[in-house]
Parts: C-alpha cells; sequence; structure tokens
C-alpha cells in the first residue's frame, strides 16, 4: 500500500516565511510540518510514500532524501507549475500503483490514527462500487464541504455540515479524466462521485488543524509540544 503527500502550494497566506522556506517544512515541535505524517505514515505500517511538489521543491528533496530516516521509500513528482490537487495526484498515477492509496495534504496537523486510514483502503479494495474514502471534521472554522449519510456514505446535496479533512484514500480511477500534466482541483470529482453514492466516509471530531496561516501554525506548534 503506497501513500501520497500533497506538497506543491506555495503557501501564500503564510508569507514571507514561505518565500524561502516550502510550508511542508516549516518547524512544528521540532519536526517538519511534513515530518509528522511521515512518522504517523511509518508507523501505520507504510512503508512507500510519494510526495508532489513544485515551489522550492528541491528543498524538500534535500530535507527528506529517500525517507530512509523515517523508515519509509520516499518518491518525487516534481511538478515545474503546481497543477492543483487532482492533477497533481493524476500525473504522479504511475508512481502510485493500481491499488487504492492513501491521499493527505502535507499542511494539515491532526492526531487522527492513520491506521484507520489503512483499513479503509483494504475495505475499499474489495468494494467496487465505491472510489473513495473521506475523513471530514466536524468544524465551522473552515468552509464547509460535505455531509454524512447513516449509510456512511459522503452526500453533497443540503447545507453542508463537514469539512473535508485532507484525509483519504482514493482509487486511481478517481481521477481518470484528468490528464497528466492538466491542472485540476480534487473537489469538484469528489462532489461528482458523492453524488452518486461512491464516496464513503467517516467523521473525527480530534485534534485537526488546517496550518495555512502564521496564527495556524502557531497553533499547531502549541498543540505539539503538549
Amino acid at each position: 500500500m503506497r501513500a501520497m503527500i500533497l506538497a506543491a502550494g506555495r503557501g501564500e497566506r503564510m508569507r514571507p516565511l514561505t518565500d524561502t522556506t516550502p510550508k511542508p517544512l516549516l518547524d512544528v515541535g521540532g519536526t517538519p510540518l511534513i515530518g509528522w505524517h511521515l512518522r504517523k505514515l511509518a508507523a501505520a505500517g507504510i512503508r512507500d510514500v510519494v510526495i508532489n511538489h513544485a515551489w522550492l521543491g528541491e528543498q524538500i528533496e534535500a530535507a527528506l532524501g529517500n525517507g530512509a530516516a523515517y523508515g519509509l521509500r520516499i518518491v518525487y513528482s516534481a511538478e515545474g507549475t503546481a497543477l492543483e490537487t487532482a492533477g497533481g495526484v493524476a500525473k504522479a498515477l504511475p508512481l502510485l500503483g493500481e491499488s487504492p492509496f492513501i491521499l493527505l495534504s502535507a499542511d494539515i496537523y491532526t492526531d487522527f490514527p492513520y491506521e484507520r486510514l489503512v483499513a479503509a483502503a483494504k475495505r475499499l479494495a474489495e468494494t467496487p462500487q465505491q472510489l473513495a474514502h473521506l475523513v471530514l471534521a466536524p468544524t465551522n472554522r473552515y468552509q464547509l464541504d460535505f455531509n454524512l449519510d447513516e449509510q456512511g456514505l459522503v452526500r453533497s446535496e443540503g447545507a453542508p455540515s463537514y469539512t473535508y479533512a485532507n484525509l483519504a484514500v482514493l482509487k486511481p480511477e478517481l481521477v481518470a479524466s484528468i490528464s497528466a500534466g492538466q491542472t485540476a482541483k480534487l473537489g469538484p470529482l469528489l462532489h461528482t462521485f458523492a453524488a452518486q453514492g461512491r464516496i464513503s466516509g467517516e467523521a473525527y471530531d480530534g485534534a485537526w488543524l488546517n496550518v495555512g496561516s502564521p496564527a495556524d501554525l502557531a497553533e499547531a506548534r502549541t498543540a505539539a509540544g503538549r
């Protein structure tokens, strides 16, 4: 089983910090923000990780290398210009294989147990109709995206109650309509397939933070110090 970490964003709201340092490498409790994910993936039994990058991507490769320091094998999907979320995944598909894979964004901080993503990937592999499994955060701090029905299916209709937590398991088929090198966002695809009942999900009300601004970074550093 493989995992992909999305790390190609410019981090505009984090400037000037991200003028010289890519956001995934910003320090959080003595560890790069992305390092928390790498540790958690390794602890969950994942060994192969794909990381995409664009802005200052050479710094990410220099800092993380081949992943051996984390007990992982890391390969990189370099983008000259950031291709957005779905575009980044589509470009990296040759590195991800044909099975369901874990997808997460480098710029979140959470204590969500990644073992649950591994279990979700195994269930997804045995469910031909389903294309993804999403983790949803019950918060109104950020944009609300989806609902969750009694059968555990993610839904788009009605006033949304949950934020997509940027933690998911995807089948490669979900981005089949996106060409390699095409710029495209993941959100519209998720909404399309949610409307078809092809995406499962779970709500998580534990620690979760989208680290998008200096204030968010300070909050993540405080949480990491506990």
